[in-house]
């Protein structure tokens, strides 16, 4: 089962959030997502990863809503996004009223844009 922390210290490691979850059973992986524009800063959030389901509700069960390290953590069975589907980035800045207003497209020859952000041509 993949389960998702939110609400994590920023100080927490992926090694820390590997250790909280250990008691309860076979830990596969435990990440603490990052910002890779911010020095690889924590977002505060993380999965981990446990084969076995059963040990895995009783982690959650036991450690949602807990504090830890000075913050209560949200702990909860990660939903996967479902097949296909992308973040979109919304609006966006069209300079010539050509394309769609979205993505970041410098392609002359395409008078489209993409899914959000900045359209040049």
């Amino acid at each position: 089962m993949n389960i998702y922390v939110g609400n994590l210290n920023w100080n927490m490691s992926s090694e820390d959030l590997q250790e909280l979850f250990a008691p309860y059973g076979e830990v596969a992986s435990a990440k603490i997502v990052t910002d890779k524009f911010k020095n690889n800063r924590s977002k505060g959030f993380g999965f981990v990863e446990m084969p076995d389901d059963e040990a895995a509700r009783t982690a959650i069960s036991a450690l949602n809503e807990t504090e830890i390290q000075d913050r209560k953590i949200v702990v909860n069975e990660s939903t996967p996004r479902p097949e296909g589907e992308r973040r979109s980035g919304g609006g966006g800045f069209n300079r010539d009223r050509r394309g769609g207003g979205g993505g970041f497209n410098r392609d002359r020859s395409n008078n489209r844009g993409g899914g959000g952000g900045f359209n040049r041509y």
